[in-house]
């Protein structure tokens, strides 16, 4: 079809949820959803072990975006892994289900977004979740995103949850639950084993309903405004160049790389900006593409051997060569791994009231996101600042739609984040070197003495990057300086709306998987309430 009630762009978390709860609607309306990669997921993207091939490197699935060059990072690029295809980035992501604080929510509502405090999320976050330990008041049994624990972790991993209370930690077996603080296993977005992404747990498999056109390998070229409305999309697709009609709201739900973009190749941002771009302003909205926040992220690699750790040594190919069958039979071994198996949540001092700090242990080594190679097993232990406060912005690079625009996290440009992420180390490597972890008698890649304050300053600047969260390029809030209401509307705009995670106005102290299809699924219900 050319023409349907509502024009959903990108099939990530938020666009995938919030199509299917459209669709699933008694209205029945007429859905086209557009995404830009292809519509099959790769046997290594259902494989939780081939991240560690999916992550690294350009391909089908990943955009592997690169930032401007970041004077924190002593001028370094950083790394913008995204996803393509339906699912978007839940298709090479690490799986880990995380909803964040219930005060990120209180703080979004204290700032003006009416129904997005905790307790209005909460439901959604439930009714999203089908979680297999059970239903109960934190958690939702019924939901398409199915939430495993993992099937076969790593004995290795055991052994940092052990040095971490060594080190005066607690363990916390529900990072969702009453409290988010301290140390343990994740729960992952995995059914019997294999990944979930967001698409499949959502839309299912084809066919899908009649009234519900997924159009893959196709790009949205830009938004049409008409009279201060939207009405359309132009895109371009596998039988070229056309135009989808509208008939009541087009939302985007591309993520806080591709939302501002598009809205800027729309002609709606910083006017001066499009100007120079040689696009027509249809409104100057200078927030647009602002306000970028992400968790940036040191990691300790330390080669060591032990049971369950992935590498590129002869022990791990016949490791995995060995348990392809039993995984194929029933979901298990190493292969089931999503490499980031346990962490937790952190106080960098005592008397703070809440974590600032996360852990991902990784079952091998993760230096430079695996695009380094190292022939040895091993494991690396990350720590990223959950509420940092630096912030950037995305831009055009040219009025080129193919063309990926310039990325500007700003890392470290507020000294806070630096200070913390320093203290986040010291605290990394006091676990490493407690025991059970210690007795594995690992050599650290990169050492540096933690004592010597101006030297570990340095190694973060050298180091840090990205742990791919990024955020709020679309803000939502109460002010007219926003870009979205707290309806999720464009403000100026009729019939447009954006529903990912570039309307977050703050960070979220955890994961973003799962509060970006939460996001979708508020969407869904903001429409559908709208509606006569």
């Amino acid at each position: 079809m050319n023409e349907a009630d509502y024009i959903i762009i990108g099939a990530g978390p938020a666009g995938a949820a919030l199509a299917a709860r459209l669709a699933a609607s008694p209205l029945s309306p007429r859905i086209i959803l557009v995404e830009a990669g292809g519509g099959r997921p790769s046997l290594l993207s259902q494989v939780p072990a081939g991240i560690a091939l999916r992550v690294p490197f350009r391909n089908g699935e990943n955009y592997a975006l690169q930032t401007v060059p970041q004077p924190g990072l002593q001028g370094r690029r950083g790394y913008v892994p995204r996803g393509r295809g339906l699912g978007g980035s839940s298709l090479i992501n690490a799986m880990i289900y995380v909803r964040g604080q219930p005060e990120d929510y209180d703080h979004w509502a204290s700032l003006g977004c009416a129904g997005w405090c905790f307790a209005d999320v909460l439901p959604l976050f439930k009714r999203a979740e089908a979680n297999l330990r059970g239903a109960d008041a934190w958690h939702g049994a019924e939901g398409p995103l199915v939430v495993s624990d993992l099937a076969s972790p790593s004995p290795v991993s055991q052994d940092f949850i052990q040095a971490a209370l060594a080190c005066g930690l607690d363990e916390n077996p529900d990072f969702n639950g009453p409290q988010q603080e301290g140390i343990g296993l994740y729960q992952v977005f995995q059914k019997k084993g294999r990944r979930l992404n967001a698409a499949r747990a959502y839309l299912g498999n084809p066919p899908y309903p009649a009234h519900l056109e997924v159009l893959t390998k196709t790009r949205a070229l830009r938004i049409v405004i008409t009279e201060g409305r939207a009405t359309g999309v132009v895109v371009h697709g596998p039988g070229g160049e056309r135009r989808l009609e509208a008939r009541r709201e087009v939302i985007l739900c591309g993520g806080a790389i591709a939302s501002p973009q598009l809205l800027m190749l729309s002609g709606i941002g910083p006017a001066a900006h499009l100007v120079r771009h040689g696009i027509p302003v249809i409104r100057d909205v200078p927030t647009v593409g602002e306000n970028l926040q992400d968790h940036l992220d040191y990691t300790l690699n330390v080669a060591l051997r032990g049971r369950g750790l992935l590498g590129y040594t002869p022990t791990v190919l016949g490791e995995i060569l060995s348990g392809a069958l039993p995984y194929l039979r029933r979901g298990t071994g190493i292969l089931s791994s999503n490499v980031a198996e346990a962490g937790g949540f952190i106080r960098s001092r005592p008397d703070i009231n809440r974590p600032d700090l996360q852990l991902h242990f990784c079952t091998g080594l993760v230096d430079d996101h695996g695009r380094r190679f190292h022939a040895a097993t091993g494991a690396a232990l990350h720590v990223c600042v959950l509420r940092p406060q630096s912030r950037g912005t995305v831009r055009l690079a040219s009025a080129d739609p193919h063309r990926a625009p310039e990325i500007d996290p700003r890392f470290l440009s507020e000294p806070a984040d630096l200070d913390l992420l320093a203290a986040g180390a010291r605290i990394v490597h006091r676990i490493f070197a407690a025991e059970p972890l210690a007795r594995h008698r690992g050599r650290v890649l990169y050492p540096v003495d933690v004592h010597d304050e101006a030297a570990l300053r340095a190694m973060i600047r050298a180091r840090a990057d990205t742990i791919y969260h990024p955020v709020g390029t679309c803000r939502m809030g109460a002010d007219p300086a926003s870009v979205v209401d707290p309806s999720l509307r464009v403000r100026g705009i009729a019939g447009l709306r954006v529903a990912d995670a570039s309307i977050m106005p703050t960070l979220i102290s955890g994961n973003t998987q799962a509060p970006t299809a939460m996001i979708g699924e508020k969407a869904a219900d903001l429409i559908l309430e709208g509606q006569p």
